[in-house]
């Protein structure tokens, strides 16, 4: 038994990253301009317009759920609509913000298999939307998880597909990267080519979740965006006063790939609990494991058990849990994990009566 919790719960969990850290106190030497006007906040626009291989606005806010709330807003009138999964964040987890932030448009959400939407689904929804009546919600634009929620990865032609239905019929694209460098390091791909290459507008860049200490950011690839995004962000309250420490933050971020370094430490995890975990009888994998999150079925039994056992998770129906692995996770907690779980099952006779 576990002397200690072993945590698995999430990636919000994590300690900041020790090169992130160095940053933030390497900014904190004498007086800078506020508000963004500092140099380091300058230049990581420059940075990133290299990172992405063409020229873009970035704006840092503290968290997922502003980028997300605040970019989408910047897509639509109030009368939109933006077509995202039915399991989306958006959705499930942000309390409308983007429809408080929007000024009263629509989420319209969509089925689709392992948590992610089709092309073809997308152009029905649009075809099926009264584009032109006054009764409905006009199709404003798309919001794709990268990776999902449920830890799944859009591979490139899937992005790709989404991207040519919405500038088919005028709509936006945004990428909610809240695990954005999960899924670059599950897909090998460059940032430009899971990004604008394949029509995305605006990204929610993912950084707490990943080793920073409380920044994310929004990227806007579209000029037009980034002129409204100067003015929603002031309006929203989301426009530091120190900046250079957000700032800070971003650039060590991608500094030399840390960024990628610190994803693939985490996906690598996750793969090694799933392979250990779905070698066990009565134990189900969910879904693939794309990402750092691995959805897993087993008998409640064991579940519960391992709760007294003070591994802590997040469960997601009777027999359903959530077991996320973060860049600051250790082999030894997954293998404690994988070999508590063992011990825990059921008897094999039990396990062959479950239904």
């Amino acid at each position: 038994m576990t002397t200690q919790p072993v945590d698995f719960r999430s990636d919000n969990t994590a300690s900041v990253a020790p090169a992130i850290m160095e940053a933030i106190v390497a900014a904190n030497r004498g007086t800078a301009p506020s508000y963004g006007n500092d140099e380091m906040t300058r230049s990581v626009d420059r940075r990133l317009s290299d990172l992405f291989e063409t020229e873009v606005r970035v704006f840092p806010v503290a968290t997922g759920t502003a980028a997300n709330a605040i970019a989408l807003a910047s897509m639509t009138r109030p009368w939109g609509g933006i077509y995202c999964h039915e399991t989306a964040h958006i959705q499930t987890s942000e309390c409308g913000a983007f429809e408080a932030q929007s000024g009263g448009a629509k989420l319209q959400l969509l089925p689709g298999a392992q948590y992610r939407i089709s092309a073809d689904r997308l152009a029905r929804a649009i075809a099926e939307a009264g584009v032109g009546q006054p009764h409905k919600p006009q199709p404003a634009g798309v919001s794709i998880t990268q990776a999902t929620d449920f830890g799944t990865v859009y591979r490139l032609e899937e992005l790709a597909a989404i991207g040519e239905v919405a500038r088919a019929n005028r709509l936006k694209m945004h990428m909610d990267g809240a695990r954005f460098a999960n899924a670059l390091d599950t897909l090998g791909c460059t940032p430009a080519e899971m990004t604008w290459k394949i029509g995305v507008d605006v990204l929610s860049f993912g950084a707490t979740k990943n080793g920073c200490m409380s920044c994310d950011a929004i990227v806007a690839f579209d000029p037009a965006i980034a002129h409204e995004l100067v003015f929603r962000l002031r309006r929203a309250g989301h426009v530091w006063s120190k900046m250079r420490f957000a700032s800070a933050q971003l650039l060590a971020y991608v500094e030399g790939g840390l960024y990628l370094e610190l994803a693939a430490r985490a996906n690598g995890l996750a793969r090694r609990l799933a392979d250990g975990l779905a070698a066990l009888p009565g134990v189900k994998l969910h879904v693939p494991v794309e990402a750092n999150e691995v959805f897993v079925e087993m008998p409640e039994a064991a579940i519960t058990r391992l709760e007294a056992e003070r591994f802590l998770f997040a469960r997601r129906g009777p027999k359903l849990i959530r077991l996320v692995c973060r860049h600051d996770g250790t082999e030894a907690e997954v293998d404690q994990l994988v070999a508590a779980t063992r011990r825990l099952l059921p008897r094999a006779a039990d396990v062959a009566a479950l239904p």
